[in-house]
């Protein structure tokens, strides 16, 4: 850009990692103007975040670059639970996937991976990123506060001097310490961890099960080895007592080499990546301050137990996207984005919980659970791997790890034409090609043995597009329903296929707004 230039746009995106190149390569696929910035001069380079869950690979469906993606990435077929050096079960991801999603493991693609390819989808659409222009003033452009604002002006500081770009909304989704947030006003509450942690990405790496998510633990000690693709390929993660802490707070590499060996039998040849971090549980206090939003790590960061953190940034930016195509190119009100924060902080608030204490607990130091590590798991873990997929039921583990379970509290439906559903709120459940339909990104009315007359009449009276399909073999999706679904593939409302009932247009009409 040149010095001294001023962009107009409709949406300004501050931050190009996963989130930010996400929302934009969204915006651009449905038609909304955005420009994204970022300070860095290109997509990063170390791996980061590795894990994307298949609530993630049907969003990059919808976009339409599955492919690259597959072509990129690997699968982890199972998960594999242990103590020291023993496994002792293993969970099936494939067969708990199979009539959730099409796409039925956990896939290991880094986030290095996931920029580029979704950089070079901004590339061949003509929009690519603006790298090396830092974001160093947001303003309202009018009025004299971010909650009143109709719009925002940002002074990016770019490699060819000064530019300025006016926009109706900005997006921060700049990281952690995010200066979109700070811009806003917005608190970032939470606490840090007390542990240290370190990452490696190793290669030749013996004593793990391949193709596999492994979690070992010992008494002292707890190990996650990720498959990265190729045998011998993982990346390796692991908590650092500060007493392993070197007087200038680094970590000896070979201690870790040495403790995985002792504890757990895994050695490695060479390693691409070494690092140590803390880890912090945080949530800003607010999604959406007038026309400014925050997304991804500058919304929520969390332990990486589940590899949940990038798949959350990545659905944020879709929600939010189809958000504001629906106002943008929609008509809908600006209210419409308000669902944004009423639907997205609650899953980063549900999950920074779990994930906290979860690590808490598997970290902890107490006798208690020293005595659950290093007695009690090697005893009780090979019973229990295989009763708690019975208790609780594969799919619905898969669900939770997946993010294919996620529910938005969608508007109370009316009785008379629209019945409690339990579809109502969730991504729509996959019955084998209905997601097909979806690549549309568009509103859209469906049909699981409904009426074709009464789901294309409920269309037409609506103005949007119907897709009728045989009935769902689970009973997700009822027969005696008609259902509408929204850009981002969650369903809206479910009213009653009775051609009787009149009023199921404008049920549906209503909830749209809603």
């Amino acid at each position: 850009m040149t010095g001294g230039e001023e962009i107009t746009t409709e949406v300004l995106v501050v931050g190009a990692g996963p989130t930010g190149l996400m929302l934009a390569v969204t915006l651009a696929r449905l038609g909304v103007d955005a420009v994204v910035i970022d300070g860095k001069p290109g997509p990063t380079r170390e791996s980061r975040a590795l894990v994307v869950q298949a609530r993630s690979l049907e969003v990059y469906d919808q976009l339409g670059l599955i492919e690259p993606v597959l072509a990129e990435g690997a699968s982890a077929i199972a998960l594999v639970p242990g103590a020291g050096a023993r496994p002792f079960g293993r969970f099936d991801l494939r067969l708990a996937g199979r009539d959730v999603s099409e796409f039925n493991d956990v896939f290991v693609l880094e986030q290095s991976k996931n920029e580029r390819i979704l950089a070079d989808a901004l590339d061949v659409d003509g929009r690519p990123p603006l790298w090396q222009h830092r974001l160093v003033d947001l303003r309202p452009a009018a009025g004299t506060s971010m909650d009143a604002a109709t719009g925002v002006v940002a002074t990016l500081d770019g490699p060819d001097g000064e530019v300025r770009v006016r926009a109706r909304y900005c997006v921060g989704a700049d990281g952690a310490h995010s200066a979109v947030r700070k811009a806003m006003g917005v608190a970032f509450s939470g606490v840090t961890n007390e542990h240290t942690f370190f990452v490696a990405d190793a290669t030749g790496t013996t004593g793990l099960v391949p193709e596999s998510i492994n979690v070992r633990v010992a008494e002292d000690d707890i190990l996650l080895g990720f498959t990265m693709g190729g045998p011998g390929r993982d990346r390796l993660l692991g908590v650092v007592r500060d007493r392993d802490l070197e007087p200038d707070g680094t970590l000896p590499e070979q201690l870790v080499r040495d403790r995985m060996r002792d504890h757990f039998g895994v050695e490695y040849r060479e390693r691409t990546w070494f690092a140590t971090y803390r880890l912090h549980h945080r949530v800003a206090d607010r999604f959406r301050v007038g026309p400014c939003f925050v997304a991804g790590d500058a919304a929520h960061i969390h332990s990486p137990v589940g590899g949940q953190g990038m798949n959350t940034g990545l659905q944020d930016a879709h929600n939010l996207a189809c958000a504001i195509a629906d106002v943008v190119l929609g008509g809908m009100p600006d209210s419409r984005l308000d669902r944004y924060e009423a639907e997205r902080r609650p899953v980063a608030r549900t999950l920074v919980e779990t994930t906290d204490r979860l690590f808490a607990a598997v970290t902890s130091e107490s006798r208690t659970a020293r005595l659950v590590r290093g007695r009690l798991a090697p005893i009780v873990g090979p019973v229990a791997i295989r009763l708690l997929p019975l208790l609780i039921g594969r799919r619905r583990l898969f669900g939770y790890v997946s993010q294919t379970r996620i529910r938005y509290r969608m508007s109370p439906p009316d009785a008379r034409v629209a019945p409690a559903d339990p579809a109502v709120g969730l991504r729509l459940p996959w019955v084998g090609d209905n997601h097909v339909a979806l690549r549309a990104f568009s509103w859209q009315v469906h049909g699981y043995g409904a009426s074709a007359a009464l789901v294309e009449r409920i269309a037409r009276d609506l103005g949007v597009e119907h897709h009728v399909f045989a009935p769902d073999p689970h009973g997700r999706l009822r027969a005696d329903r008609v259902y509408i679904v929204r850009r981002d593939g969650f369903v809206a409302a479910a009213a009653s296929a009775d051609p009787d009932r009149r009023g199921v247009p404008l049920a549906f009409v209503e909830q749209l707004a809603g």
